[in-house]
Order: C-alpha cells, then structure tokens, then sequence
C-alpha cells in the first residue's frame, strides 16, 4: 500500500496537488457552516431518570426553570409601592414573550422563596422554550433586553441554566479565538526553530490547514445526522493543528535526511512513504482507537468528540500520506530553501546524538536512572487518591460573568433558591391522598426545607399554613411536585437527598422521575461511571491489536500501555491537585471545584491517544533498525538518536496547541488544554528519554517475545513492510529471563 502511494506521489505530484486545492476549497465551503449546527450542552445522559423528567415536564408544565431574573429595589425595599409597580410592569412584558412560559415572580405569589432575607431582592422565575441550542439565542436576546436598569430604578440581573448557557457560548467562541492567535504565531517559530528551513517550516502547516479544514467540513456534515456540541470544535482545531503539524514533522525530516544520504529524490519520497508514511498510519490508528472509545457513552458532548476526533485524526493521516509526497516530489532538493541564520550546514540530519547518548546512559544503569524518574511521577499522580467528579456549572465562568454573580447571590441572600429545587415527575393520575402523604414524607427529610404541590405546600413532614396549593403543578394525567431544600447546590448533602427521595415509597402504582440539577449531577455520574471500565478496556484492547500487528511483540504492547498508565496518571494527579485542590487558583484565575467528568474523560482518551503517538514514532524506528540486524541494546540507542529531536519537537509544536487554552477564561477548559499539554511533555520527555530505555534495557531480548502460534500470525498478518517482525527467542533460555549479555 505504502509503495502504491509513493509511486502515485512520483508519477502524478501535480494532479495531487490540484485536486488538493479543490478538495481544500470545497472543505472551507462546507466547514463555513458547521458553527450554525452545533449545540450547546450535551453532558446529560438522554436515557437518565433526570434527562426523562425534564422532558416531562418540559411537555406537560411548560418546562423547568431556566431562568432567573433577579431585581432588586433602588431604595432596598422591593415591597415599596413604586419598587411593586415597576416589578409587575416587568413581568406583564414576560409573559408576553412567546419565547417564555412558566413566568412567575414575587409580586404575584408572595412566595418567601422568592424574596431575599433583607427584603431589598426578588426573582422572577421563567422557563426559555426550545432546545439547548435555541435556549442559548433566545436567553440573550431576552437579557439583551430585560437586564440593567429599567424604569422606576429597578435594576435586573439573569441568572439560571440558559443564563450561564449563553454566558458560557460566547466565553467559548472568545477563548477559542484567543488560544488560536496565540498558538498559531509561536507554532510556526518553532517550525522555523526545528528545521532552521522557511520552506520545510511552511510544508507542516499546509498539512494542518488541510487538517483544520477538513474537521470544520467534517463536523458540518456530522451535525447533519447526529447531535455535536459546539465545543468540538476546540478540539477539532487543537488536535488537527497539531497532528497535521506531527505528521508532516516526521514525513519532512525522514526526506531530508534520505536526500542528506545523497539518495535521488524519488528515491527519497519511496523511503519516506514506506518507513515515516507506515508510522503515520499506525499513529493514527491507535490515536483514533482511543477517541474512538468515547462513542460508548451516550452524552453527545463525549459522542461527538469521538466522532469529531476520529474524523480529525483520519483527515490529518490522509492528508500526509497523499499531499506530503506529491510536494515532496515537487519541491525535490529546495525543501532546504530559505536556510535561517541559525541553522546549521548538517541541520538536514534528523540524528540527536543528545538523545541517543541519554539512552546508552539510561541502559548502563536502567533501574537507578529510572526509579527517580518513576517516584516522582508516582508522587504527581497522589492526589488521585482524593479525587471526586462534578458537571459544569456557573464557577466554571470567570467571576465578572453576571449568571455566576447571580448565582452566588441565590444561595447567600436567599433561604432555599427555587432554581436549584428537586422536580418530582408523576407522569400518572393521582389521587389527593396519596399525593398529600408522598409531598408530606419528602417534605420531612433532612434538609427539605418546603415541598410545593397542586395540592398544598408542605414542611417538616406537614402541611405549611402560611402557604397555599399551586394549582399549576397538578394535571389530570400528571402531577409535579417541587423539593426545595437548603442545601449547597451540588454538594454532597445534596447528592445524598437526590437518592433519599428516590427511595421514598410513592403512591401505589406510580412510578416517579426525580430531575432538577442535583440529580442530573447524580445520574451524569452514575452514568459516565458504568462505562468507563468498557471505554477503557476498548482502549487497551484495540491499542495491544495495533501494536502487536505493528511491532510482532506481546510484550511491547504490555510495556507501552504500563508505562502510558503511569504518564496518565501522574497528569490527571497535577490537574486534580491544580484545579480541585485549588492551588495555583489565583494564578490561572479559576475557582476550585470538583473535576468535571465529562472532560476528565476526554482528557484521558486524548492524552492515551497522544502518548501511543509518540509510542509509535519511537518503537518504528528501534523495530526498524532491530529488523536490520542491529542488537536491542544498540537499536534502542540509535533508535531514539534518529527519532528524539523529532519526537522532542513534535510534543513542543503539539503541547503549544493545547497549552493555549490554558488562556481560557472557562475553567475546564484550562484543564483540558493544560492537562493535554502536560500530558504530552510528560510521555515526550520522560517516558521516551527514560522509561522506555530502561524498561527495553531491563526486558533484553524478550521485549521481541511472542508466542509461535502468535508469531506465525503476524508472519502472515502483521502490518510489516519487510524484515522479520519478531526475533526468535533462543531456546536455551526462557522467553522472559532478563538479558545478560550485553544484548
């Protein structure tokens, strides 16, 4: 296959080249529209008792609370004559937007939940009708409109789940920007820095934006047929900037050194595509194998970066294998045009003698080199010990974002905000009866501080006398019933009253759905937490199939996934250290909180992806020169010579893209560009200038082990492009026994 595509590279470079253009063209134009098609959300389960009776209610109440308006009084009393006419002037003008129901406010009911302990602050309450998407257009037209200073001096604020919606899709588009301006400029110095060549520079990049491109038109095309969050798109151009620029790094600096050897330059193209062209292929198999492993939970936030990851990731591969040859061939000898000051005569040499010089040390002495290394990354992963999960909300927004000043003030002016209350959906008939003992049980657990009904409002495991029944939440086929309690939103007291009121008996026959956003924090856990071990188990399972078809070894795959845990960990341990426990808070700008599961997940399976990266950069190189005769211990040594500035500056160029992000004003997604990046750094530097030395050093000859019947299964099947595959192990010594000889 490889040869195929080197010899339509020679023969056909220009037509290559043209139809590239008008792919590329046509890209733009299909990826032009994909912002329009995203959504916003996605981190609920669809299938979850939460997402179900939201939907319930949605169809049968007009929906839950979403928004909040908060208004307080020029002269600290919202129940003054003047304060009380401009308030219910405000609400007449909501409930005359089609894009609102379920209006209520203070001045109708006389509700002490909607009115602040020091009487100056009330809430109208409001449900903004459509999907996440639409909620997010229509809450900022309606803030846009109905927030700052209005007549009679009361001053409005928004607050509630589309408020931080829209807050946070603007945030996203800014940072979004800003990550980009920023790493865009110091990706190309780097280039510049790495092959000291304008021309060479430029030839990653043109693969990025092919890349880049392409995932825009991609996502596009996927919003046709299945939901895709509008975040994707921070992923999508992080991990095709810096695959394309991978990819590219290692095809450009494998031509440039076959051309140094004094090879033609179809010649050179051949050798490139068949040697750096089958590690890009097997690279991007095993990245695409771990974001692949997404698709298995069922929030489209994380489906659709497994689709939009897989589709970036082929797109960046296709784009080297077919357009880096045809302008290789094109370019011939002048992709060393443009030399830089700096660059030295010899900078055409991908060899680092530093690399492979640090590897022959690494062996001399492989457990007292590497134990260091390893403790310390144990230690960096400690703080996993404590680790606890969360969902997003209003504090991933800076503190200047008003729906996060709302939000505080909900739950330190107020007594029971009705905007973080339990929704109890009975999506049956029900007698008075029945329902009265139900709303009266609830209304006695701990931290209850109220239950409202069709029927009455219940306290302390009794009817409340000071309040009424609230006739809208009773239907003839359904009856909702709202839990307020005192408790810190999404806290753990609160998780714990989510299944305190599940386990309350309801009336016979019915079968209750508890939503509201403790419980959709409660099952978005339960969820994402059942699937992880087949998410993970998919990973290590598809990533030891390649890499057995790629190296012929059973024992490299176990290495490389052993040593890949322990990069994993020691990054998930700092970014829980950083952004749980809080330190550096004052620094980046963020306020601690649990980590965000959905994107703890993505994190994960994007830093494996990268890792095996970086993995199969590094091990095609020492199982080529293996296959050519040379023994382990010098294969590993020059292996890592030939491939560590290439590696060194391919993870720089990558980290860059991510580590951009760390500039966002939304605090996950500072842990996922800060944590990516780590994690990158961290495989680069540490694991293939240490681990990976001393642990083939340690493993000698086995570390080429398989079993026969295996053996003879790569000989046939295995993706290898000559040379024997595996070393067959001497029979006079076990297959696993440490080598001794020097070998």
């Amino acid at each position: 296959m490889f040869e195929s595509l080197a010899e339509l590279a020679i023969r056909r470079s220009r037509l290559v080249l043209v139809l590239t253009v008008v792919a590329v063209a046509l890209m733009g134009v299909v990826g032009a529209g994909a912002f329009s098609k995203l959504l916003g959300g996605g981190f609920d389960d669809p299938a979850a008792p939460s997402t179900r009776a939201a939907q319930a209610i949605d169809e049968k109440f007009g929906g839950e609370t979403n928004l909040v308006l908060l208004v307080r009084a020029p002269d600290g009393r919202v129940d003054a004559p003047a304060a009380r006419k401009s308030g219910e002037a405000l609400v007449a003008g909501l409930r005359k937007e089609k894009r609102l129901t379920n209006v209520v406010s203070y001045w109708e009911t006389g509700s002490p939940g909607l009115l602040s302990r020091d009487g100056g602050e009330a809430m109208v309450l409001a449900h903004v009708t459509g999907d996440e998407t639409q909620q997010r257009k229509n809450a900022t037209e309606l803030i846009d409109t109905y927030t700052g200073t209005r007549e009679g001096g009361l001053t409005v604020r928004a607050g509630g789940g589309a408020a931080v919606g829209s807050d946070l899709s603007t945030q996203v588009v800014d940072d979004l920007v800003l990550a980009e301006t920023i790493a865009i400029p110091l990706t190309l110095l780097l280039l510049l820095f790495a092959f000291g060549s304008v021309v060479a520079a430029l030839l990653p990049l043109a693969v990025a934006v092919i890349a880049v491109l392409g995932s825009f038109a991609q996502l596009s095309l996927l919003a046709e047929v299945t939901d895709v969050a509008d975040t994707a798109t921070n992923l999508t151009t992080a991990l095709g900037l810096g695959l394309g620029i991978d990819y590219a790094l290692l095809m450009v600096s494998r031509f440039r050194e076959q051309l140094a050897t004094g090879a033609s330059v179809d010649d050179a193209v051949r050798r490139t595509v068949n040697t750096a062209g089958r590690t890009v292929a097997f690279s991007a198999a095993t990245v695409a194998a771990a974001l692949g492993a997404l698709l298995v939970f069922p929030q489209y936030f994380l489906r659709s970066f497994g689709f939009a990851g897989v589709g970036v990731v082929a797109i960046a591969a296709v784009g080297t294998l077919f357009v880096m040859p045809a302008l290789l061939v094109v370019l011939g000898h002048r992709v060393n045009s443009g030399r830089l000051p700096w660059a030295k005569p010899g900078r055409a040499d991908a060899r680092a003698p530093m690399w492979g010089r640090l590897a022959r040390t690494v062996m001399r002495r492989p457990a007292s080199t590497a134990l260091p290394v390893l403790a310390v990354l144990l230690l960096a992963a400690a703080p996993l010990l404590g680790i606890t999960f969360g969902t997003p909300d209003e504090r991933v927004l800076p503190e200047g974002a008003e729906s996060r000043q709302v939000a505080t003030a909900l739950r330190e002016n107020f007594t029971g905000s009705e905007d973080s209350a339990l929704h109890v959906v009975i999506d049956e008939a029900v007698e008075t009866g029945p329902l009265e003992s139900y709303a009266a049980e609830l209304s006695g657990l701990a931290g209850v501080l109220r239950v409202e009904t069709s029927t009455g409002t219940y306290a302390e495991g009794r009817p409340a006398g000071a309040e009424g029944a609230h006739p809208a939440l009773g239907r003839p086929d359904a009856q909702r019933i709202t839990v307020v309690s005192g408790l810190t939103p999404r806290s753990d007291a609160a998780q714990n009253l989510v299944e305190e009121v599940r386990d309350v008996p309801p009336p016979a026959g019915t079968h209750p759905l508890v939503g509201g956003t403790d419980a959709q924090l409660v099952d978005t856990r339960d969820s994402i937490g059942d699937r992880l071990p087949l998410a993970v188990a998919l990973v290590a399972l598809t990533t030891f199939v390649l890499l057995f078809l790629f190296t012929g070894s059973v024992v490299q795959p176990l290495r490389a996934l052993v040593l890949n845990a322990v990069s994993l960990a020691a990054t998930l341990g700092v970014m829980t250290w950083i952004f749980q426990d809080g330190n550096l808070s004052s620094l980046l700008g963020f306020t601690a909180q649990p980590m965000e599961m959905s994107m703890t997940v993505l994190m994960f399976c994007i830093a494996f992806g990268l890792s095996m990266d970086y993995e199969v950069f590094v091990t095609s190189r020492i199982k080529e020169l293996h296959d050519l005769g040379e023994d382990n211990r010098s294969a590993v040594a020059d292996g890592l010579g030939h491939t560590g500035r290439i590696v060194s500056a391919a993870a720089f160029l990558l980290a860059v893209s991510f580590f951009a992000f760390g500039t966002a004003e939304i605090s996950f997604m500072q842990m996922f560009g800060l944590g990516s990046g780590l994690a990158i750094l961290i495989d680069a530097l540490a694991v293939r200038g240490v681990l990976v030395p001393a642990a083939m050093r340690l493993l000698g000859r086995s570390a080429w082990y398989a079993p026969p019947f295996l053996r003879r299964f790569h000989d046939r099947f295995g993706l290898d492009e000559g040379g024997p595959a595996v070393v067959p192990v001497p029979t006079a010594q076990p297959p696993f026994v440490k080598d001794t000889t020097g070998v």
